[in-house]
């Protein structure tokens, strides 16, 4: 069959309504989730976490922004960040930072490193939270590679009573070997609702780090 001059022009559009519509479709059924690539790619997801969470944290240190895995320094990142996200004034959240990969993300037999957690968070507000681990600058051994700095926030079900002794900021006790998995289950958090990471190395910063903690790499 040939088709002319306005029966034509109408099937071209009909095929461009169609593929465009089927486009939009998918989109929609399918939208990407942002975190997701870049934490399966690092292997944060399953080393820390089963499934990726679907927003992306917004941590922002005093000169320098977390993005998915871009590589920041220690001495970058050494004071408490800036952390927002969709948060619900009427909830409750639990914020995790965490180092997987100590000494070596070859060889993490500390892992997981708690560097912060805090729950019973109202709304955005993290310093009228319940301090469980003072926040805690990241300190890479000398040699050990990249390590992945990783960000999780949780929605809890209800205001929580934590078992956990305070980790003080003096010190790594309890720190070394803590499983977010594991803790995650215990208070019935369920799975994060958004997360972030980077990665860093070793810079002339961690020895102050050592030294204050009465480490010796």
């Amino acid at each position: 069959m040939v088709l002319k001059g306005t029966h034509k022009t109408n099937l071209v559009v009909l095929v461009v309504l169609a593929i465009t519509g089927w486009n939009n479709f998918t989109t929609a059924s399918n939208p990407k989730t942002p975190g997701i690539d870049e934490m399966v790619k690092e292997q944060i997801v399953p080393d820390v976490i089963d499934a990726a969470p679907k927003a992306v944290l917004d941590v922002k240190y005093e000169t320098v922004e977390v993005k998915l895995g871009n590589v920041l320094t220690p001495t970058q990142v050494k004071n408490p960040p800036n952390i927002t996200w969709n948060a619900d004034s009427n909830k409750l959240y639990l914020l995790y930072m965490a180092d997987p990969d100590g000494p070596t993300r070859k060889d993490p037999i500390f892992r997981e490193f708690i560097h912060w957690l805090v729950g019973n968070i109202p709304g955005t507000e993290i310093s009228k939270g319940k301090i469980v681990a003072e926040f805690l600058a990241s300190g890479p051994p000398k040699g050990a590679g990249l390590h992945r700095y990783t960000f999780l926030m949780y929605e809890q079900p209800n205001k929580l009573k934590f078992e956990e002794k305070l980790m003080s900021n003096r010190s790594v006790e309890g720190r070394g070997n803590f499983i977010i998995r594991n803790f995650a289950k215990k208070y019935n958090l369920g799975e994060p609702i958004a997360g972030n990471f980077f990665q860093a190395e070793w810079d002339d910063y961690v020895p102050t780090i050592h030294k204050y903690l009465n480490i010796t790499m």
